[in-house]
């Protein structure tokens, strides 16, 4: 296995692993590890180049950082990336990510995340012990998407009351975008809530399982932007608010359980300018790390610890929303700074 590190301003390590025996192609971003090692999940996509995956890989863990810092898990930033085919992954690549964590010594832990499962998890645990959210038999907090969207619904109800007043979701709309393992557990109960919901999603039958179990309605994804709904949900992948989708949004709230939502900062102005209330991302999808975080605490993984911690997210992004209105600047810009003042005081 070929490893070489990357030099890149503001971050404490960026490595990159290429190994020919199994096709592994990985970077490992630890963006920060003043508040603890760095924790953050193993993405596998098929970027179209490396460059991609370098982006990808250093907004994620930067985002990382923030997010710990203001969930207070006690833990740094980082992230993951495999550059290949989800449908053509293998146990030798997942073998030979181990032994990549493994030589960074406990400075980057890992986690399940986009394309990557619990069982996957359990063959990199054979290479590394730095792999957390194993299942609880293995003493682990198991499958974080279910606390993600826990966390995830407490905001935008959150979000909600703080928008219109109230927080009765029966009197609300949401378009959820990408009904995964969140996204779908996110319309589960919005649904329980009286929530009118409209889902999009590439997968055909997953959309058909909620329309049919849950009474969702399906819309195309080109037809969500022009839709006047309460609440946009982005559940999917990142940089879907960005100077293409902006100007066609008829929402007045946006959160969802997507990372890096805003393609720039601009358009996080942009939705401050217009009056569309944003949970910065990074705060309302803590959830699943809020989770993963238990298991470092003495005496192992407790899930009543796990969800009083998640349900302080609420909390977290009024907070935000007030340093917002008292300042006069965008969420995304306010969340930022609690962040970073977080991260100064150490």
């Amino acid at each position: 296995m070929q490893i070489t590190e990357i030099p890149v301003p503001d971050y404490e390590r960026v490595i990159k692993a290429e190994d020919p025996e199994s096709g592994l192609r990985a970077i490992v971003s630890i963006h920060n590890t003043k508040l603890g090692p760095a924790l953050g999940g193993m993405r596998l996509w098929n970027y179209e180049s490396e460059d991609e995956a370098m982006t990808d890989v250093l907004r994620l863990s930067k985002g990382m950082t923030y997010k710990s810092a203001i969930a207070k898990t006690g833990l740094g930033g980082g992230k993951s990336v495999i550059i290949g085919d989800p449908k053509a992954k293998t146990e030798a690549q997942f073998l030979a990510m181990g032994r990549f964590i493994d030589t960074l010594d406990g400075a980057y832990i890992t986690a399940e995340d986009v394309n990557t499962t619990v069982p996957d998890m359990q063959v990199v645990r054979r290479s590394t012990r730095w792999v957390t959210g194993l299942s609880r038999d293995d003493g682990g907090s198991d499958n974080p998407s279910p606390y993600t969207a826990y966390g995830v619904f407490l905001g935008l109800r959150a979000a909600v009351e703080r928008a219109f007043g109230d927080a009765d979701l029966s009197k609300r709309s949401v378009a959820v975008q990408g009904v995964g393992a969140v996204g779908s557990e996110l319309c589960r109960r919005l649904r329980e809530a009286g929530a009118k919901v409209f889902v999009c999603d590439p997968k055909a039958k997953r959309v058909a399982e909620l329309v049919e179990t849950l009474g969702v309605e399906e819309i195309q994804d080109s037809d969500l932007w022009g839709m006047e709904v309460d609440v946009f949900a982005p559940c999917a992948l990142g940089a879907v608010i960005n100077d293409e989708t902006i100007g066609q949004l008829k929402c007045k709230v946006i959160a969802g359980a997507a990372n890096n939502v805003l393609h720039t900062p601009e358009n996080g102005v942009e939705l401050f300018e217009r009056g569309i209330l944003y949970a910065p991302d990074y705060v309302i999808n803590a959830g699943g790390i809020v989770n993963v975080s238990v298991e470092f605490i003495e005496g192992g993984y407790n899930q009543d610890v796990a969800l009083r911690r998640i349900e302080r997210i609420p909390q977290a992004l009024q907070e935000i929303w007030d340093i917002r209105d008292a300042e006069n600047i965008p969420s995304s810009d306010a969340a930022d700074r609690l962040a970073e003042n977080i991260l100064a005081a150490g």
